[in-house]
């Protein structure tokens, strides 16, 4: 397998969605079917239902082949069909017991008596992996489709918007925020680094409505002195993460973002969203959270 060293277009690192993009492993010793608990944690639910679907089902039909081998071994069902076998053994590992058919041998019985404890097995462990998925702390936060880079207290100030989309508060959240992009060393090796952006407010103790995070652009800023040509050539990307303990669970969650150069806009200004109700309530308006509106800086005379 052909590794290409040269610079390739731009990809996220962080894909929209918050998960790690895929990452093509040459000569890996790890499988995800050895670390099969994980794997069963992670795959979506249609994937997860039907995995256990198929488990479920393909252990029925070796017992109906068992139940077929031993003859004559179960009361009233068809002789040879598959079909009554395999209802039996569903019957058996659901412990229905209907009453129609029934273990007529000492052969029948010990498979009976197998498959009683593989049925438990299979429910204790399925219960436990259902409840384990819809346990499993998650947030929903949203941040806002680009970055912009304009001027705050006369700095140029990398700027962007995050929000807690669930009608509760993140108490002790805190924000990285971390630029990595393409570099050559004096030696000439090519890296992919990382550099953490200092923000003018990385932690608040209540997150309740907007947050908009705020990266002064200084002399001793990883940006300091980037330009779109360049953060574009270095194939540039802000990696975003934030964590937090939800309130109504008491558990610590999560959710990451990225903006590549493409994504972060220049000279441009969020649009204000915050606002009172006619009551006196505090109001944001989401349908603007997105929104962005050129900056016009007015020439000083001389």
């Amino acid at each position: 397998m052909v590794l290409y060293q040269q610079r390739q277009p731009s990809t996220r690192l962080v894909v929209r969605d918050g998960e790690t993009s895929d990452i093509v492993r040459f000569g890996d010793p790890h499988s995800q079917w050895r670390d099969l608990y994980h794997l069963l944690l992670t795959i979506p639910w249609p994937g997860f239902t039907g995995l256990l679907g198929l488990l479920y089902l393909a252990v029925n039909a070796l017992f109906a082949l068992a139940y077929i081998l031993g003859g004559d071994c179960i009361a009233s069902p068809t002789p040879g069909s598959f079909s009554d076998a395999f209802f039996f053994s569903i019957q058996t590992m659901a412990s229905i017991g209907y009453g129609a058919m029934h273990p007529t041998t000492v052969y029948a019985n010990c498979l009976v008596v197998m498959e009683s404890f593989m049925g438990l097995l299979f429910i204790a462990m399925a219960t436990g992996m259902i409840f384990s998925r819809f346990s499993l702390p998650t947030a929903h936060i949203l941040f806002s489709h680009v970055a912009v880079i304009a001027h705050y207290n006369n700095t140029p100030t990398l700027m962007f918007r995050t929000a807690n989309q669930r009608r509760n508060r993140i108490l002790e959240a805190q924000l990285w925020v971390t630029l990595v992009r393409d570099e050559i060393t004096a030696e000439g090796e090519y890296l992919r680094r990382f550099h953490d952006l200092q923000l003018i407010r990385s932690h608040t103790p209540l997150f309740a409505l907007t947050w908009t995070a705020m990266h002064p652009i200084d002399p001793s800023s990883p940006l300091y002195g980037e330009t779109p040509e360049s953060l574009a050539e270095s194939r540039a990307e802000i990696v975003v993460t934030i964590t937090g303990i939800d309130e109504t669970m008491s558990q610590t969650i999560h959710a990451r973002h990225s903006f590549i150069t493409e994504e972060i806009l220049w000279n441009q200004k969020f649009v204000d969203i915050l606002g009172w109700t006619r009551d006196g309530r505090r109001a944001i308006d989401f349908n603007s959270f997105h929104r962005v509106e050129p900056i016009h800086y007015r020439r000083q005379e001389t």
